[in-house]
Protein backbone atom coordinates (compact mmCIF):
# COMPACT_ATOMS: atom_id res chain seq x y z
CA UNK A 1 0.00 0.00 0.00
CA UNK A 2 1.48 3.34 -0.95
CA UNK A 3 1.97 5.81 2.05
CA UNK A 4 -0.15 9.01 1.41
CA UNK A 5 2.06 12.27 1.94
CA UNK A 6 0.46 14.31 4.57
CA UNK A 7 0.25 18.16 4.45
CA UNK A 8 -1.18 20.42 2.62
CA UNK A 9 0.33 21.23 -1.08
CA UNK A 10 -0.65 24.27 -3.21
CA UNK A 11 -3.57 24.74 -0.70
CA UNK A 12 -4.98 21.39 -1.26
CA UNK A 13 -4.67 18.01 1.01
CA UNK A 14 -4.01 14.91 0.08
CA UNK A 15 -6.90 13.07 -1.79
CA UNK A 16 -8.62 10.15 -0.37
CA UNK A 17 -7.76 6.33 -1.57
CA UNK A 18 -9.73 4.31 -3.41
CA UNK A 19 -11.00 2.54 -0.57
CA UNK A 20 -13.87 3.86 1.27
CA UNK A 21 -12.41 4.71 4.72
CA UNK A 22 -11.87 8.42 4.25
CA UNK A 23 -13.87 11.58 3.71
CA UNK A 24 -12.65 14.76 2.80
CA UNK A 25 -13.49 18.34 2.02
CA UNK A 26 -11.69 19.04 -1.15
CA UNK A 27 -12.66 15.52 -2.68
CA UNK A 28 -14.08 15.05 -6.00
CA UNK A 29 -15.26 11.58 -5.31
CA UNK A 30 -18.89 12.37 -4.03
CA UNK A 31 -19.20 9.50 -1.84
CA UNK A 32 -16.27 10.66 0.57
CA UNK A 33 -17.14 14.86 -0.17
CA UNK A 34 -17.98 16.66 3.03
CA UNK A 35 -18.35 20.46 3.25
CA UNK A 36 -15.50 22.41 4.98
CA UNK A 37 -16.29 24.36 8.17
CA UNK A 38 -17.38 27.73 7.73
CA UNK A 39 -15.86 30.30 10.39
CA UNK A 40 -16.60 33.92 11.26
CA UNK A 41 -13.88 34.49 14.66
CA UNK A 42 -10.21 35.42 14.00
CA UNK A 43 -7.85 33.17 11.69
CA UNK A 44 -6.21 32.26 15.44
CA UNK A 45 -9.27 32.03 17.44
CA UNK A 46 -10.18 29.20 14.58
CA UNK A 47 -7.35 27.05 15.17
CA UNK A 48 -7.73 27.11 18.75
CA UNK A 49 -11.53 26.42 18.83
CA UNK A 50 -10.45 23.33 16.71
CA UNK A 51 -7.36 22.26 18.84
CA UNK A 52 -9.95 22.37 21.77
CA UNK A 53 -12.56 20.23 20.18
CA UNK A 54 -9.83 17.68 19.26
CA UNK A 55 -8.52 17.66 22.47
CA UNK A 56 -11.65 16.71 24.60
CA UNK A 57 -12.11 13.85 22.43
CA UNK A 58 -10.34 10.34 23.68
CA UNK A 59 -7.02 8.91 22.29
CA UNK A 60 -6.07 11.80 20.29
CA UNK A 61 -3.00 13.26 19.33
CA UNK A 62 -1.64 16.43 18.01
CA UNK A 63 1.22 15.89 15.72
CA UNK A 64 1.33 18.91 14.06
CA UNK A 65 0.28 22.43 14.37
CA UNK A 66 1.31 25.64 12.31
CA UNK A 67 -0.72 28.95 11.73
CA UNK A 68 -2.79 27.29 8.82
CA UNK A 69 -2.79 23.26 9.68
CA UNK A 70 -3.59 20.65 12.41
CA UNK A 71 -2.61 17.30 12.18
CA UNK A 72 -4.07 14.87 14.70
CA UNK A 73 -4.40 10.97 15.41
CA UNK A 74 -7.32 9.57 16.38
CA UNK A 75 -6.89 5.70 18.36
CA UNK A 76 -9.18 3.31 18.69
CA UNK A 77 -10.17 1.90 21.88
CA UNK A 78 -10.20 -1.61 20.61
CA UNK A 79 -7.86 -2.49 17.98
CA UNK A 80 -5.83 0.15 18.27
CA UNK A 81 -5.97 1.60 14.90
CA UNK A 82 -4.62 4.52 14.00
CA UNK A 83 -6.47 7.17 12.21
CA UNK A 84 -4.81 11.04 10.31
CA UNK A 85 -7.22 13.74 10.69
CA UNK A 86 -5.66 16.81 8.91
CA UNK A 87 -7.19 19.95 8.84
CA UNK A 88 -6.32 23.54 6.78
CA UNK A 89 -7.44 26.73 7.65
CA UNK A 90 -8.60 28.68 3.99
CA UNK A 91 -8.16 32.15 5.99
CA UNK A 92 -8.55 33.56 2.15
CA UNK A 93 -12.00 31.97 2.27
CA UNK A 94 -12.40 31.45 5.98
CA UNK A 95 -13.34 27.74 6.26
CA UNK A 96 -11.76 24.51 7.70
CA UNK A 97 -11.24 21.98 4.91
CA UNK A 98 -10.31 18.68 6.44
CA UNK A 99 -9.02 14.98 5.50
CA UNK A 100 -10.07 12.09 8.28
CA UNK A 101 -8.92 8.39 7.22
CA UNK A 102 -7.60 5.43 8.21
CA UNK A 103 -4.02 4.32 7.65
CA UNK A 104 -4.84 0.64 7.21
CA UNK A 105 -7.99 -1.68 6.46
CA UNK A 106 -10.57 -1.16 3.93
CA UNK A 107 -13.78 -0.07 5.51
CA UNK A 108 -13.86 1.98 8.39
CA UNK A 109 -18.16 1.89 8.87
CA UNK A 110 -18.54 5.19 9.07
CA UNK A 111 -15.93 6.21 11.59
CA UNK A 112 -14.25 8.95 9.60
CA UNK A 113 -17.50 10.69 8.66
CA UNK A 114 -19.40 10.17 12.16
CA UNK A 115 -16.23 11.39 13.78
CA UNK A 116 -16.08 14.93 11.05
CA UNK A 117 -19.94 15.88 11.71
CA UNK A 118 -19.07 15.34 15.51
CA UNK A 119 -16.07 17.89 15.11
CA UNK A 120 -17.85 20.55 13.15
CA UNK A 121 -21.12 20.21 15.26
CA UNK A 122 -18.72 21.13 18.39
CA UNK A 123 -16.64 23.42 16.71
CA UNK A 124 -20.03 25.32 15.59
CA UNK A 125 -21.37 25.53 19.03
Amino acid sequence: MPKIELGVKDGKLADCPSSPNCVSTQTEDESKKMEPIPYTISDDQAIGKITKVVNEMPRTKIVTQTNNYLHVTFTTRLFRFVDDVEFYFDKKEKVIHYRSASRTGYSDLGVNQKRMVEISKRFLV
